[in-house]
């Protein structure tokens, strides 16, 4: 049997002396990342955007008539809804997430940590990603049953677009999430993720507008993802709308980088 030592430590002299070193970023990074999807798997709310709700309108979207939607309806609405599903991920739930957090004190604890800012940001990325995979997935596979046959060149060039989209809504909601108070972030984040559903629905021709006005909208995000799927899943390349989602992504994320706050 031990006894602690006569001067009331605990330790002996030298236990501290040579403090372990920190863990590998990519080991600190993973470890982020499990852990910001486990705290969003457990909110239904966040599950309810980011599937159900974009299941539902993928199967009005493909029953019902709607303006100027091109046939088969399927093709065009699966990429409206894809658009839609990452938006309430990337950018509503990110947003709200990180609002709250900030607002209880989780943030401020956690950047109290020996985790870099880097990386708790590089895991709530990471952590998005792996979700909007998983909702692509779910989403496509729904979708072909209800006769949704892309080509696979297709197919990679989409997946592509919708990683871009997912880091930019991501930068957007980072920004929002990190710079406001959590009450103003919850209400900007569902109105700006209707007004955006909104960019969604006119680029698959929700709305019949003229040529000249598709061209100018190409600068709303949503409206951007939603045609860089079109064209890609119709064997184009979206460049246009790749640049306007690189530039929502350079100018949000800058702007989070700078401003971004854990209090």
């Amino acid at each position: 049997m031990t006894h602690a030592p006569e001067d009331g430590n605990r330790f002996p002299p030298g236990t501290f002396a040579r403090p372990s070193a920190p863990a590998a970023v990519a080991r600190m990074t993973a470890a982020q990342t499990r852990m910001e999807l486990a705290l969003f798997l457990r909110n239904g709310e966040q599950l309810l955007v980011a599937l159900v709700i974009p299941v539902a309108i993928l199967f009005a979207l493909t029953a019902v008539e709607f303006g100027a939607v091109p046939e088969p309806r399927i093709d065009h609405a699966i990429t409206a809804v894809l658009t839609i599903s990452v938006m309430g991920t990337a950018f509503t739930g990110q947003a709200i997430a990180v609002g709250f957090d900030r607002r209880y004190g989780a943030l401020k604890r956690l950047g109290g940590t020996p985790l870099p800012p880097a990386v708790i940001i590089a895991g709530k990325m990471l952590a998005t990603l792996v979700l909007v995979a998983g909702q692509a997935v779910i989403l496509g596979a729904i979708a072909a049953v209800l006769g949704w046959r892309p080509d696979l060149p297709g197919l990679a060039l989409g997946a592509v677009a919708v990683a871009l989209g997912s880091v930019a809504f991501s930068s957007m909601g980072l920004l929002l999430g990190g710079t406001l108070r959590a009450e103003i972030v919850l209400a900007l984040a569902n109105l700006i993720w209707f007004v955006l559903i909104g960019g969604a629905g006119l680029a698959i021709g929700v709305v019949d507008l003229p040529a000249a006005v598709h061209d100018l909208l190409v600068v709303v995000p949503s409206y951007a993802l939603t045609t860089a799927l079109v064209t890609a899943t119709g064997g184009g390349v979206p460049a246009l709308a790749a640049l306007s989602l690189a530039l929502w992504t350079a100018v949000c994320g800058g702007f989070a980088v700078r401003h971004f706050s854990f209090t």
